[in-house]
């Protein structure tokens, strides 16, 4: 080809290709070791055509001295070294970061003529004024001419953006799993900035604040990063103090961006990069639904990141999992604060139970004493009138001290002074004889009663007292809810453990009832029954002293069959 079909050639190649092909046209090669145009290799000409032609990012460093072309999709990449890249050095345009990564891949090329696929390269770049953190993905392989390696070209994709995304979104998702195990708004904080702390690329530093009651100060609860002797990490500020803009930020609701910590605060060296932070972003800590700031937020702006719209976003959904993660500690304060509230109410009712059974306790023994003593020396003398006053005195008294002991015993167990004395019982035949105890009550009640206990192949391990209690208090509910029909008592061997049902054709239990029935002084409510005298511990005593014994008590009343009460333990009591 003729110098001037090269010529010709060389501006139809050129004339293509935006603003980059009339610059790479109009600059004085001849000024370069490239030389002016027309004297250009056919592969280099080649090569610049594909570059230009090409809609994705693609430089073109040619020669030893790898002088540098690039293509209209590059220039953004260039950044501040556009458009005074072109025709430069190669070296000179990636500065320090030529030794650590980009050097050995274009060696790669030049001397062995191999290619090289990077993904996500971390490749800080200076193009905007100030070393920045970005990414590329990115394809380098030789271009050959006459035989040798006459330059290297390079395809890349800046993924910066799907970098930060995928790095913050962890970030995030971390801060939404730990939301709903804090204990306190405290640890809720500490675990934030244990997790903001992992993150130290897009969260140099972080501190949480919490609004005081009064809300005119806030108080440390967490920082990472910094020390906490810190000036801008002081444990404790008034919102309208010096320092960072919390009442502004509480006012509205809005965040604040404070660009000048080292004249606020001195110096902030922190985080993975040699400079200082740009910044901070001040948030607040707002509790769903509600419009009060119950805390802040003070995170720190990466110093090679700008605080661009998708960084604010990532800081403002930090705040909202944080804020998420205080309201549920706060939630579960409150309800455990009502939790203890009723727990001691519960212990003051059952204390007072238990002072006013034991004040009772002597006067009745007092009362009952005398009285049978009177049956014992009068009773041949007495009127069937004055006979019939006396054993009404003494059954109700009785009753009485019944009732004076079932709360003694249900206190001694809340106070865990019951103690659980298991011995081998011959379950079926005690278990009858209590049955056939309260057979003339039933009976009197105009009720039937069937006891089922078949002998045991072996005793069982029970507290014969608890036993008795256990199926006293089991028969007597039952006649009080029953009114016609029967009460039957069954005891079967389970293979580990023994099963007592009692079961009767009273007017049974309510649905909405049935998960409370063995609930401490709770008492069904618009049920007939045949006295209305109790403290609603009866079926409550029995379910801790299956308890003790390692067992469990269940309640069943299907609507109109009565009720049946079910018992299982095991054939060796807990202690035993």
């Amino acid at each position: 080809m003729s110098r001037g079909q090269m010529s010709n050639a060389t501006g139809q190649h050129a004339a293509r290709g935006g603003e980059m092909g009339a610059r790479i046209r109009a600059f004085d090669w001849a000024s370069t070791p490239l030389g002016p145009m027309e004297e250009w290799p056919q592969s280099l000409r080649s090569t610049v055509d594909l570059m230009l032609d090409c809609e994705l990012p693609m430089s073109l460093s040619w020669g030893e001295e790898l002088i540098r072309l690039y293509n209209d999709p590059a220039r953004e990449g260039a950044g501040s070294k556009h458009p005074s890249g072109l025709g430069r050095g190669t070296r000179m345009m990636h500065g320090e970061m030529w030794d650590e990564l980009v050097g050995p891949i274009y060696e790669r090329a030049l001397k062995k003529g191999e290619s090289t696929y990077i993904v996500d390269a971390h490749t800080p770049f200076e193009r905007y004024g100030y070393l920045e953190e970005t990414y590329f993905t990115s394809s380098t392989s030789p271009v050959w001419d006459a035989g040798r390696v006459g330059g290297v070209i390079t395809v890349y994709v800046e993924t910066t953006d799907r970098v930060l995304a995928a790095r913050r979104l962890c970030t995030v998702r971390d801060l939404a799993s730990a939301a709903v195990d804090a204990a306190s708004s405290e640890d809720a904080c500490r675990t934030a900035a244990e997790i903001l702390g992992r993150n130290g690329l897009d969260v140099p530093f972080a501190i949480l604040y919490l609004r005081d009651e009064a809300g005119t100060v806030a108080r440390r609860a967490a920082v990472c990063g910094l020390p906490p002797e810190h000036p801008a990490a002081l444990p404790e500020l008034a919102l309208d103090g010096a320092g960072w803009p919390l009442a502004e930020v509480a006012g509205d609701g809005t965040a604040r961006y404070v660009d000048d910590l080292e004249r606020r605060f001195g110096a902030v060296r922190c985080g993975p990069w040699p400079e200082a932070p740009r910044g901070a972003l001040v948030l607040p800590l707002r509790r769903p639904g509600q419009g009060r700031t119950i805390g802040f937020l003070v995170g720190g702006i990466s110093a090679r990141r700008e605080l661009d719209a998708d960084y604010q976003n990532f800081y403002q959904m930090v705040a909202g999992h944080v804020a998420t993660a205080i309201s549920t500690a706060l939630a579960r304060e409150d309800e455990r604060r009502q939790v203890e509230a009723l727990a001691a109410l519960d212990r003051a009712k059952t204390l007072f139970f238990s002072d006013v059974s034991h004040e009772f306790r002597t006067p009745l023994t007092l009362i009952l004493g005398p009285l049978e003593r009177l049956e014992e020396e009068l009773g041949p003398v007495l009127t069937p009138g004055a006979r019939e006053l006396l054993d009404l005195a003494t059954r109700n008294g009785a009753r009485l001290r019944k009732l004076v002991d079932t709360v003694l015993d249900f206190a001694r167990i809340e106070a865990g002074e019951a103690e659980l004395s298991p011995e081998p019982v011959d379950l079926p035949a005690l278990t009858s004889q209590l049955g056939g105890m309260f057979r003339s009550v039933a009976e009197s009640a105009g009720l039937r009663l069937h006891v089922d206990c078949p002998p045991f192949a072996e005793a069982v391990w029970v507290d014969p007292d608890m036993w008795e209690k256990i199926v006293m208090n089991l028969l007597s509910n039952a006649v009080k809810f029953t009114f016609e029909g029967e009460i039957a008592v069954a005891l079967r061997e389970t293979g580990d453990g023994v099963e007592l049902t009692v079961r009767d054709t009273g007017v049974g239990i309510p649905e909405e009832d049935l998960p409370r029935v063995f609930e401490r002084f709770h008492r069904v409510r618009g049920v007939r029954s045949r006295s209305h005298e109790g403290t609603g511990i009866g079926l409550a005593l029995v379910s801790e002293l299956a308890r003790l014994h390692g067992g469990t008590v269940r309640a069943e009343s299907p609507p109109g069959a009565g009720t049946t009460i079910t018992l299982s333990l095991p054939r060796r009591a807990a202690d035993a």
